[in-house]
């Protein structure tokens, strides 16, 4: 087993440890798990469900449910683009474009350096602000494309 696994299985048991003995525990368990991580690996799965004693169906069941929940390798930074009707038609369409162009790659990819995600959301519950785009749970509303570069330049050097 390579040194990232066993870091990422000694991450999965202490956030498991947090939560022994203690029930409807597995949502908070697995955003937790999300959120040192950046993804709900396959062994994070068995391991919850080895640990918690409950069916891995269980387990995946949720974990496959919530969209804040991710079971492939995300980046450090989540960048979400607004796709419904009121971002689409107030230029929506462009920003994604920039976040395609600037972090190269398409949506539900991940850079190569593992640090920007880009993924679609059909509703941010913010269609006043329309375009909107979510950055690591920041809204940003009526960006221009260049905006968009600006605020992936900031993130890139975090």
């Amino acid at each position: 087993m390579s040194n990232e696994k066993m870091e990422q299985l000694e991450i999965i048991d202490k956030i498991i440890d947090k939560y022994l003995g203690k029930e409807g525990v597995l949502i908070q368990l697995l955003l937790d798990i999300q959120r040192e991580i950046y993804w709900i690996p396959k062994e994070a799965i068995n391991r919850i469900a080895e640990r918690l004693k409950i069916p891995i169906s269980e387990v995946y069941r949720v974990a496959s449910f919530y969209t804040a929940l991710s079971l492939k390798p995300r980046g450090k930074h989540l960048v979400r683009v607004c796709a419904g009707t009121a971002c689409y038609v107030r230029g929506g369409q462009r920003i994604l474009d920039k976040a395609e162009s600037v972090l190269d790659i398409e949506v539900g990819e991940t850079t190569s350096d593992a640090k920007f995600t880009l993924e679609t959301v059909n509703c941010l519950g913010c269609c006043a602000l329309g375009p909107v785009v979510e950055i690591d749970g920041k809204y940003y509303g009526t960006p221009a494309p260049k905006n968009i570069e600006e605020l992936i330049e900031r993130k890139r050097k975090e």
